[in-house]
């Protein structure tokens, strides 16, 4: 039998690498799920994780989501489930209506990953097909964006339940893959749609970087979110620890915080906060309530998103509801 084509085993690769990683291990054994859209992306996934499973003697179950925002989205869907099927794998085909909040993309975003969270086989990961050159976007957006290092480590590879077996892997490598395994690809005409922000980064800033750059920028920026990934968890993990040693009840002591570098104080803020209940926090937000520890002169608490106001009395800082009465000291 000749060796299988390069790119099908680059596939076949990355989905093994991910599968045997220590990430990945409380889900072995399980039934894979591979989320399709159709395109060459997650065609090349189903094919991988078909063949793969096959030897691991697990299942593998298609979901495809049909948005319903195209004339024919319907066909798209079918046609998908139909090539998951030609690769042994279940199909089925889920329905989801997309609202319009924060964007079409954001909150078609929202309702396929509702839809793939419930209708996923009970323990079970959902592969993603997400791929180097997505990643090399997503940190691209999240430099847009200046919302710090998280937002700019771009997407894990394993973040239960989910799975992106192709981050190091490029578009060109699961389009090769899907022409050598007699796959047909759907092309998604929003992928060329000038009016989302992805597809002019991929069409023309990208490009722009690339040559003026020399090449190597989308490998670059993938490099970059691992390595701001792997400091932002070390920095996670020692803010926990500081948690420990500063929470009390409902309060956190000011004081004892004060004595903590910035990057963790601000790590442990943005989560006491959030577990508070505010909806969402900003970088201006998080450095205000960080001035109630490491700049203290007796001011007020900055508004918080949700109608919350944060406080700071008898060295301790605490959360209320606006319009509470300060607490006195």
């Amino acid at each position: 039998m000749p060796p299988p084509d390069p790119a099908v085993s680059a596939v076949r690769g990355a989905l093994r690498r991910l599968l045997g990683s220590a990430e990945a291990a409380p889900f072995r054994g399980a039934p894979l799920a591979v989320a399709c859209s159709g395109g060459a992306d997650s065609l090349a996934l189903a094919a991988a994780a078909s063949h793969v499973a096959r030897r691991e003697g697990v299942a593998v179950h298609g979901l495809v989501v049909d948005h319903g925002l195209q004339v024919g989205s319907a066909d798209v869907a079918d046609r998908a489930a139909e090539q998951l099927r030609g690769l042994g794998c279940s199909a089925r085909v889920i329905e989801v209506e997309v609202g319009r909040g924060g964007g079409l993309e954001a909150a078609a975003r929202r309702a396929r990953y509702a839809a793939l969270r419930a209708e996923r086989p009970p323990g079970s990961l959902v592969l993603l097909g997400h791929t180097l050159d997505d990643q090399a976007e997503t940190v691209l957006l999240g430099l847009g964006r200046g919302s710090g290092a998280r937002s700019i480590a771009g997407m894990r590879p394993v973040d239960p339940p989910w799975a992106r077996p192709f981050l190091s892997v490029r578009r060109a490598t699961t389009e090769a893959a899907c022409a050598a395994l007699g796959l047909e690809p759907w092309l998604d005409p929003h992928n060329s749609d000038a009016r989302f922000t992805r597809v002019r980064l991929r069409t023309e800033v990208l490009p722009l970087l690339e040559d003026a750059l020399q090449g190597g920028v989308r490998e670059a920026l993938a490099r970059t979110a691992r390595q701001l990934r792997e400091d932002a968890d070390a920095l996670d993990s020692l803010a926990a620890e500081v948690r420990g040693r500063v929470e009390a009840g409902e309060v956190l002591d000011a004081v004892a915080l004060q004595e903590v570098p910035g990057a963790l104080r601000r790590r442990v803020l943005r989560v006491w906060l959030l577990e508070r209940g505010i909806p969402e926090i900003t970088d201006e937000h998080l450095r205000a309530a960080d001035a109630l520890v490491s700049d203290w002169r007796g001011q007020g608490g900055p508004a918080l998103p949700g109608d919350f106001v944060l406080r700071r009395a008898h060295g301790t800082l605490l959360v209320e509801a606006a319009g509470c009465k300060p607490p006195n000291g």
